[in-house]
């Protein structure tokens, strides 16, 4: 295993230190660590038992053409209820709680981080915990989209549609929008556990306009070369070593 720079994470130290508005920018590798798969590994998760590519079945026209397929995978791959915060959830929730840290945006759908206790979370992609009938708007959360079979219904008779946006899908503009001015007034920016290649959500980080941008990865991203630090290694065990001072 790849041994973490301490030296970057002294200055990853200094520059939160130094900051009061830090905004997290995050990706599936923020989850990993609490065992949620990342669809975009080498794993070969997608390739286990199913026909299509998972870009397919996880697209509009898929969930429109073919719901069974398309809740049978989403059982399988996208529910992961069972799953807890880990060491990176909990310290964001804790740099928040320390009027450090503004915001969080993620392209996450697990609500770890609200799980871990933090509150101003801009989730570009929505969320697996919340589930709405297409004809009359009743809420249902993730343990009836789970228990159920087949294409899960309401009690009006209409279908239900997890409230995660999906390929073909445009993102949320209150929520984009609130994303976007968090970014912009940030004095610090950490970006983690993402190769930043699904866009529209990865331009959003072209806001941030401060000298304080971080990135924490395993792999090397697109931005690396843009990048005030660059720490390569799991983000829960980077930010678990962080101390926090309250301003």
């Amino acid at each position: 295993m790849e041994e973490i720079n301490q030296e970057a994470v002294q200055k990853l130290q200094q520059m939160i230190d130094e900051s009061n508005a830090i905004v997290f920018f995050g990706g599936a590798g923020v989850s990993t660590e609490s065992g949620i798969p990342d669809f975009r590994s080498v794993d070969g998760l997608y390739h286990q038992h199913y026909d299509y590519p998972p870009e397919t079945i996880l697209s509009h026209t898929f969930y429109r053409s073919k719901p069974d397929e398309f809740y049978r995978f989403y059982r399988d791959k996208m529910l992961c209820l069972d799953a807890k915060p880990n060491a990176a959830h909990l310290k964001l929730a804790e740099l928040e709680a320390a009027g450090k840290l503004t915001a969080i945006v993620t392209q996450n759908i697990d609500g770890l981080h609200q799980a871990a206790g933090s509150r101003t979370v801009y989730e570009l992609h929505g969320s697996v915990l919340r589930n709405y009938c297409e004809s009359c708007g009743k809420f249902y959360d993730a343990e009836y989209i789970l228990k159920s079979e087949g294409v899960p219904s309401c009690s009006c008779g209409g279908s239900i549609k997890p409230d995660v946006v999906l390929y073909e899908e445009g993102l949320d503009n209150q929520i984009i929008s609130g994303a976007i001015r968090a970014i912009s007034e940030a004095d610090m920016l950490i970006i983690g556990g993402t190769s930043l290649v699904v866009y529209p959500a990865a331009g959003l980080v072209d806001y941030y306009r401060g000298n304080r941008l971080v990135l924490i990865n395993k792999a090397p991203t697109s931005r690396d070369s843009a990048a005030d630090l660059v720490i390569s290694g799991p983000i829960g065990e980077i930010l678990s070593q962080i101390k926090v001072n309250k301003k």
